[in-house]
């Protein structure tokens, strides 16, 4: 489905992080490692203000939306099929929060470069930017967890 208005957008957008907001909140239940924990809980309270943001950016720019078509931006693009099980290994927790970040921050540029509103635009650019620093903190996590069960190995 093609995301072809601001209004369709921002809907879209809300939804993701609030998707993503409750996947975390599941995955923080199942992390055994402590560092690992507290980044899940981070990346879902980040969610909850991205999701609270994004409903803010839509109502106050109602009135200037109506106006501009946009072009390029299809739902399916950013689906992902995420398989979840009831125990997951840390390693697994942690790519699929790769899997997250990494599509968000897909999302975010590309949509930021179609908005004509410059003003969301620009949240959109800086979500983007905070997505890129959560994917090279969870691959740093990653490779802790890969040297730790080397180690133990």
């Amino acid at each position: 489905m093609a995301l072809t208005t601001f209004g369709a957008i921002m809907g879209f957008a809300a939804e993701m992080v609030g998707q993503s907001g409750n996947i975390y909140r599941n995955l923080v239940q199942q992390a055994k490692d402590h560092g690992l924990k507290e980044t899940l809980q981070a990346l879902s309270a980040e969610e909850t203000k991205n999701h609270s943001l994004m409903e803010k950016t839509r109502r106050e720019n109602v009135t200037e939306m109506i106006l501009e078509p946009i072009a390029g931006l299809q739902k399916e693009d950013y689906e992902i099929d995420l398989k979840t099980e009831e125990r997951m290994e840390d390693g697994d927790l942690v790519r699929i929060a790769l899997a997250l970040e990494e599509r968000e921050k897909r999302f975010f540029s590309d949509a930021s470069s179609k908005l004509p509103l410059p003003e969301a635009a620009r949240i959109f650019r800086k979500i983007a930017l905070r997505k890129q620093e959560n994917i090279t903190r969870l691959q740093n996590l990653g490779l802790n967890q890969t040297l730790k069960k080397s180690i133990s190995a």
